[in-house]
């Protein structure tokens, strides 16, 4: 199956299975036909290129099983053959080469270090990120890391880049798979967006929950818990600063909009199974270009293609479900 997986404004990358096709030193907004695809480049935002970042989300040091649900023995359960290393190693070794070869401002990593959150992993962890980035890397915990209510890596961080500002927010609840922002939280975020001289991107772990009016507001939600879901919409409301909240959590590519604000509420798939991610964030003048990447090492595309049937014993189209659609994951997010 051929696949576009990237488009940038000067990009294109398609994969068939574990082979790679790409395509430098595009056109920007220019129709192709590539290898019997027609794909359009993104348009550049005007002015010139301040910055880039990137990013990665769901990287679970520590996990050995991908697939499994609780105790079911269904399936398929993927597992690293004997004499293989383990996969987080295989596939976060790939994504901070892909990350480190663009030599980004700053690299985020939006929670779930790791498995359970035991030193070893969080060893490991820094040892494959803080060793190729340094100061340059901003983490923050997911529900993974804190099940037992660890406190590494809590707290929200400012970020400040050329031309561009990002709230990091912690979204865990300690001992809970879902998420929140506490109203100090929400202040701490309103007073620096007010302050802000430049665009803001908010990052977390727990994706938004976005309803109907009337709808649904579970306590239970997946995500983060509808109020201070509709309070984060409601603060990029009042400050147009922020440009788009971008999360992981639930390892799939999707991009809703906020209700009240109108602003992208973006979800990025996870780094360490299929479709195997991470995200690259061009910073311009007038704009922000988002930019998901498939990592395309031989090794990580072996293992990434093994997972992309996860969950199908649970009727799940896993493939469909984590990759999304190709405006999901590459997207102009403009300026207000």
């Amino acid at each position: 199956m051929l696949e576009i997986t990237t488009v940038a404004d000067d990009l294109v990358v398609l994969h068939e299975g574990t082979t790679v096709h790409r395509f430098d030193g595009l056109e920007p907004n220019t129709p192709y036909e590539l290898r019997g695809q027609s794909v359009r480049t993104l348009p550049r935002p005007a002015g010139g290129l301040r910055c880039r970042f990137a990013t990665v989300n769901d990287v679970h040091f520590g996990e050995t099983e991908a697939g499994r649900i609780d105790d079911h023995p269904e399936g398929p359960i993927q597992r690293a053959e004997p004499g293989e290393p383990p996969y987080p190693e295989t596939m976060n070794r790939t994504a901070a080469a892909e990350m480190a070869a663009i030599d980004p401002a700053a690299v985020i990593v939006k929670g779930d270090l790791s498995l359970d959150g035991h030193p070893d992993e969080w060893a490991a962890f820094e040892a494959c990120y803080r060793g190729a980035f340094g100061d340059r890397l901003h983490v923050v915990r997911g529900n993974h890391d804190a099940y037992r209510g660890q406190t590494e890596y809590a707290g929200d961080q400012w970020i400040e880049l050329a031309g561009v500002a990002i709230a990091l927010l912690d979204t865990a609840i300690p001992g809970h798979t879902t998420g929140s922002l506490s109203a100090d939280q929400l202040d701490w975020l309103d007073a620096h967006a007010a302050a802000a001289t430049t665009p803001v991107v908010v990052m977390g772990h727990h994706q938004q929950w976005i309803g109907a009016p009337g709808g649904n507001r579970s306590d239970d939600y997946f995500g983060l818990h509808p109020d201070p879901s509709d309070a984060l919409d409601d603060v990029a409301a009042r400050r147009p600063a922020i440009v788009a909240y971008t999360a992981g959590h639930t390892h799939r590519h999707r991009v809703r909009r906020m209700a009240r604000s109108g602003i992208p509420s973006i979800e990025i798939g996870c780094t360490k199974d299929f479709p195997g991610t991470w995200a690259e964030y061009r910073v311009f003048d007038s704009g922000i270009l988002q930019v998901v990447h498939r990592m395309s090492s031989p090794e990580a595309l072996a293992w990434s293609e093994r997972c992309r049937f996860l969950y199908a014993d649970f009727g799940v189209d896993y493939q469909s479900y984590a990759l999304g659609s190709l405006d999901d994951r590459c997207l102009s997010i403009p300026i207000r």
